[in-house]
């Protein structure tokens, strides 16, 4: 992807490489200057053409070196730039040589920076942090991504209004660009200095030449750009932006007699605006009322066995970006791991299904909403001349009922309140970005009253505190986070919090938390401290702790994983980011973390590698080792004792052939082996892609995994008055099949399609119940019941128990054989008829079989089955205008 080699996405350790010559990390190169000129008579015509006087007024620059394969000697191909500027926006010119029949010119949605292209980056605020980065495409595409940390982060969700044109001439291909100043932030100085960079990417090499020369072995990249001389008399603009939209929905489905909520169809028509108002030259107001995201791909199908929330990517565009601001993860920690998941803010909470389920008597149907309807949304966020940085999000959902009915009588029950969340963060740079002090508050208000729901907190805080500096011209890191949560609410609402498998206080031998059922308030921090040495050499590293109490929890606003933790880690890697031997680049790394609970207990031990090679011929393989110690875990008897598990290995392998070609591939294998007849996990994916034409692209992602857990958790069911943990031996297999379809007609109108058959099935056998989980041996820490112990009860669905062999059940509990079938897919297009301005047309259906089927797993059977079922279809059209006032 483009933004490898400007992020610390590759992490690696340190090892000798035998033919490998040692080398210095890379010198800065001098700062370059571009001395532009003010346009006073008629505006650049942006048609790729080159031939407008007015491009007469400034010279030509060029001199790129390579930074891809090889950094720092000459391109291929030379490239010269021009910049301009007038009242109103900033105008590019660009002669890229080359030999016109080896340039590739590919057609892709916008922001897939396809084919070669050209890309400006500026830093209109010189800040040495920040930076708004535009890339045209030969094909016509448009790129744009907000840059932030000094190019560790590229949001490509921001989506400016900003014209390019590119064409082919006998030397090459030239492009022109025209890019408002009512897109960019500045201050209001009479005579302005602005960081730039360009950058050329030739497709067919790989390759990617910049003007500014900025090492590999440097840190940064904001902070590296040459500068843009020459401007004056620029004033910030007042930016209003506004986006109304209509929009019309058919919905149909089967037809269910007697339920006058399933007819078979419906019909909303419906309407909002979103906006962006510019405050002063530091801010931006994004708003949005009433918003729709009709036009958003379904979340991939899952079967989630666990005790733990399913965390799922944001996709909507509201939320997206800008996102970066309001990000605040608890122990960012290269290692990986479970306790880098946690984060003060997690956006899928806005507008999520209700989260509860009216009761209903014998007869009763019922009809309730899919998501909470978000009444309205606004985000505040930017940066000023002075390193001030700002985000806020404040949103609110509306009480949402659901509708009963029994025969003629109608009622209604509150299933998710009315609900306000807000989330907030400021951070100030000091000597240019070398340190970073910033606070993050967010809140959660429910209106409870008169809605009988008091299973939820009233009232959800957390905050924190963050700190970075770097130290020795930005070689080595020091980060630290300190972060705080309070809940109110009723005893109901506080005991599941106490109860939930974030810390399971009621845990019999969890000696270090008090368990109080009648609490109405629950409090904890967390934080982390890290060292780490950064990316200005080939041997690079982390180190740090972590911790989360056991009253810490986020989940209300943000996503916690587990609370009650201490973890300490360590990683350590080598790269060699120049072509040697067989190799463009290599990079290794190894790591280790260990885990405590908050009363001293240690949990578990964790070693890991991983390793990747991008070869000369642009093919990529790479693989991870994994081993987990025996261990023990506080959560696997789900609110019972700790419990000891053997060790376990985690191996993996894959490899993408060179995308550059007509048709490519992937494909990669991942196992997981537990020690003592514990069980293990197997999976293998492949991808095809093919481009029969410039304009589309076709993947298929077929992914196949087998799960065998020897102790699978069923239920926690009560006998005399003891709890019986029981647990069965799973067979589990699971197939899909992602299919995508992209046809860029023009850079203007795409089509889309995607859909995801998937089958999961799952057979239990040797049922057993927990005996001494910490005993010494594997097989002395639960008991298998015997074919007199147990029975299944075909009429009723259940197995019942009979563990003392007196003729009676003891207890009982679910058949726990599940087949899980579901296809969901969405066709869209998508038409910018005007900039800025949109229409959606969308096609999205989704089928779902849930039967029990005793025959064999079959992937083809269950694909048959579920296309046998009746689909739910969604037709929409959706309509916006972009106007600037």
């Amino acid at each position: 992807m483009k933004r490898v080699v400007l992020c610390l996405s590759i992490l690696i350790c340190p090892i000798v490489w035998p033919g490998v010559p040692a080398a210095q990390p890379g010198e800065e190169a001098p700062r370059r200057v571009y001395e532009t000129r003010r346009l006073n008579g008629a505006p650049v015509v942006v048609d790729g053409r080159l031939d407008d006087p007015a491009w007469n007024l400034v010279e030509w620059s060029g001199d790129f070196v390579q930074r891809e394969p090889t950094e720092g000697v000459p391109p291929t191909a030379p490239t010269e730039f021009k910049v301009l500027y007038d009242d109103d926006a900033l105008y590019f010119a660009f002669r890229c040589h080359d030999d016109p029949a080896l340039v590739t010119s590919l057609l892709a949605r916008r922001d897939w920076f396809p084919g070669d292209w050209i890309e400006v980056n500026i830093d209109s605020y010189h800040d040495f942090t920040t930076a708004y980065s535009f890339t045209l495409s030969l094909s016509g595409t448009r790129g744009d991504e907000y840059v932030s940390e000094d190019g560790s982060n590229w949001d490509s969700s921001w989506d400016p209004v900003w014209r390019g044109a590119t064409r082919i001439v006998a030397d090459g291909w030239t492009a022109e660009t025209r890019i408002p100043l009512s897109q960019l932030r500045f201050d209001g100085a009479e005579e302005q200095t602005w960081g730039l960079q360009v950058h050329r990417r030739i497709f067919r090499e790989e390759e990617r030449s910049i003007w500014q020369p900025i090492s590999k072995d440097e840190t940064g990249w904001v902070s590296r750009f040459g500068e843009l001389h020459g401007l004056r008399g620029l004033q910030p603009r007042q930016r209003i932006e506004l986006m109304p939209y209509a929009r019309t929905r058919y919905e149909s489905y089967q037809r269910e007699e007697d339920n006058p909520f399933r007819d078979g169809h419906d019909t909303a028509v419906a309407g909002g605006l979103d906006g962006k108002v510019g405050i002063g030259s530091d801010l931006n107001l994004d708003f949005t009322i009433n918003p729709d995201f009709g036009q958003v791909e379904a979340d991939p199908s899952v079967v989630n066995l666990s005790a733990f929330e399913t965390y799922y990517s944001e996709k909507r565009p509201f939320f997206i970006e800008g996102a970066s601001i309001l990000n605040l993860p608890v122990a960012p920690a290269y290692t990986g791991g479970f306790f880098t998941r946690d984060k003060l803010f997690y956006s899928r909470r806005i507008g999520r299904r209700p989260q509860f389920s009216p009761d209903l008597a014998d007869g009763e149907v019922v009809d309730r909403p899919d998501n909470t309807t978000i009444l309205g949304a606004f985000k505040l966020s930017g940066t000023s001349a002075g390193g001030l940085s700002v985000g806020l999000l404040e949103s609110v959902t509306a009480e949402e009922k659901a509708a009963i009915a029994a025969g003629h009588a109608r009622r209604e029950e509150v299933i998710e309140p009315r609900t306000n969340y807000f989330v907030g963060r400021i951070s100030q740079d000091y000597d240019e970005g070398n340190t970073q002090v910033g606070a993050v508050l967010t809140s959660v208000h429910r209106r409870l009253a008169d809605t009988g729901i008091d299973d939820v907190p009233r009232q959800a805080y957390s905050g924190g505190l963050d700190f970075h500096h770097y130290l020795h011209d930005r070689d080595y890191r020091l980060e630290a986070r300190v972060m705080g949560s309070h809940l109110r609410g009723s005893t109901e609402a506080i005991d599941i919090l106490q109860t939930s498998s974030a810390r399971y206080f009621q845990r019999p031998d969890n000696d270090h938390v008090d368990y109080d059922p009648t609490r109405t308030a629950l409090s904890g921090h967390a934080g982390s401290l890290l060292f780490q040495r950064t990316s200005n050499s080939r041997f690079i590293g982390q180190t740090g702790v972590a911790w989360r109490s056991p009253g810490f929890d986020l989940n209300d606003m943000g996503y916690l994983y587990s609370a009650d933790g201490i973890n300490q880690f360590t990683w350590a890697g080598y790269r060699w980011r120049n072509p040697a031997w067989i190799f463009r680049s290599f990079s290794i790394n190894g790591n280790q973390w260990l885990n405590w609970d908050y009363g001293g207990n240690f949990l578990s031990a964790y070693a890991n590698t991983n390793w990747s090679m991008h070869l000369r011929n642009n093919y990529q393989w790479g693989g991870s080792l994994t081993h987990t110690w025996e261990y023990t875990s506080n959560n696997a008897l789900r609110g019972g004792p700790s419990s000891r598990w053997p060790d376990d290995s985690e191996y993996s392998l894959w490899l993408n052939s060179d995308s550059r070609r007509t048709f490519y591939y992937g494909f990669g294998g991942y196992t997981d082996q537990r020690a003592d007849g514990a069980g293990n996990y197997r999976e293998a994916w492949l991808d095809l892609i093919v481009r029969p034409s410039n304009a589309l692209r076709i993947t298929l992602s077929p992914s196949i995994s087998q799960n065998r857990p020897d102790l699978q958790y069923i239920a926690t069911l009560d006998f005399a008055g003891t709890d019986r943990y029981v647990f069965g031996t799973l067979d589990q297999r699971t197939a899909s099949l992602t299919c995508r379809l992209d046809l860029c007609v023009s850079p203007d109108l795409t089509v889309q399609y995607y859909a995801m058959p998937f089958v999961s099935s799952g057979r239990y056998r040797d049922f057993k119940r927990i005996t001494d989980p910490r005993a010494e041996r594997y097989r002395d820490r639960y008991h298998v019941f015997s074919g007199q112990e147990i029975a299944r009860d075909a009429a009723g669905g259940t197995f019942q128990v009979d563990e003392d062999l007196d003729g009676g059940m003891d207890y009982e509990f679910d058949d726990p054989d599940f087949d899980f079938r579901e296809f969901n897919s969405n066709l869209v297009v998508r038409w910018e008829y005007e900039p800025g301005s949109l229409v959606y047309l969308v096609w999205a259906q989704g089928r779902g079989d849930y039967a029990l089927d005793r025959r064999n797993f079959d992937f083809a059977r269950g694909l048959r089955d579920v296309f046998d079922t009746h689909p739910q279809n969604i037709f929409l059209i959706k309509v916006s205008r972009w106007l600037s006032l």
